[in-house]
């Protein structure tokens, strides 16, 4: 395959994810391809890399897989453009230089972070994928091993989960109801929700821990106010860019609850 033929085909990856991504796709695969046409710009070290990955990608033969693997590259060149345009510079701590016996940081989360989208049947949590990939790359207080942690556990959470997740982070500008949590409601659709909350708390993303039952008096029901991000839980809400989950999202997964947005 000549060079161009392979720019071709890489370009075409990108675009195919505009199932996913929408329009998007065209204009971001514009800004990786073909710069100098582009409204918009990205780190050229960062553009390089997605065009490697995109070169990888473009020989899935998988229909959905290309879709989902394309618009992976669309939101993280959608997240990257804006942070560019806030003048928010890559990091400078050699992420995209080749490391010793081993390619570049930025080369093998790229590749990791559009693995983890092709694997993604429910694909609502590619736009967010894609953005770890923008936010890592800018980001140089979080190397290869804790951003690669963080998407470990970001593909073992359901969208609702990731979407409690955001509620909870975004707390301080929309409060969280004050109703008590069923502890086994008798509704599949909220004892499901409910398990999600447990399952956070048991992952150590929120605090406080699932409480352990023993004799003596008991405690109040837990609130979903009550809920608060640990650590490792602001890892993950800050990598996948959390703040930006649609708010439609948060709505469902609190009313998948049986509670109504404060």
């Amino acid at each position: 395959m000549t060079a161009s033929e392979e720019i071709v085909t890489s370009r075409a990856l990108v675009e195919a994810g505009s199932p996913v991504a929408g329009s998007m796709s065209r204009a971001a695969a514009t800004v990786v391809f073909d710069p100098e046409s582009a409204r918009v710009q990205v780190d050229p070290q960062f553009a390089a890399c997605l065009r490697s990955v995109a070169a990888e990608a473009s020989a899935l033969t998988v229909p959905r897989e290309r879709v989902r693997a394309g618009a992976a590259v669309a939101f993280a060149v959608e997240y990257a453009a804006t942070q560019h345009r806030n003048g928010r510079p890559v990091r400078a701590d050699g992420w995209f230089a080749p490391r010793t016996g081993n390619r570049a940081a930025a080369e093998e989360i790229t590749e990791q972070v559009v693995a983890a989208a092709r694997r993604s049947a429910d694909e609502r949590r590619v736009r967010h994928l894609g953005y770890l990939l923008g936010e890592a790359a800018l980001s140089p207080d979080v190397d290869a091993e804790l951003v690669g942690r963080a998407l470990r556990i970001a593909e073992s959470l359901s969208w609702r989960q990731l979407a409690l997740l955001a509620g909870v982070g975004r707390r301080n500008r929309a409060p969280l109801p004050m109703a008590p949590l069923e502890d086994d409601p008798r509704a599949w659709t909220a004892w499901g929700a409910r398990e999600d909350v447990a399952d956070l708390q048991r992952a150590l993303l929120l605090d406080p821990p699932v409480a352990a039952s023993r004799p003596g008096p008991v405690l109040p029901r837990l609130r979903m106010a009550d809920l608060r991000l640990t650590r490792r839980g602001v890892l993950v809400h800050r990598l996948l860019v959390l703040d930006l989950l649609h708010d439609d999202a948060v709505t469902a997964a609190l009313a998948d609850l049986g509670l109504p947005r404060s």
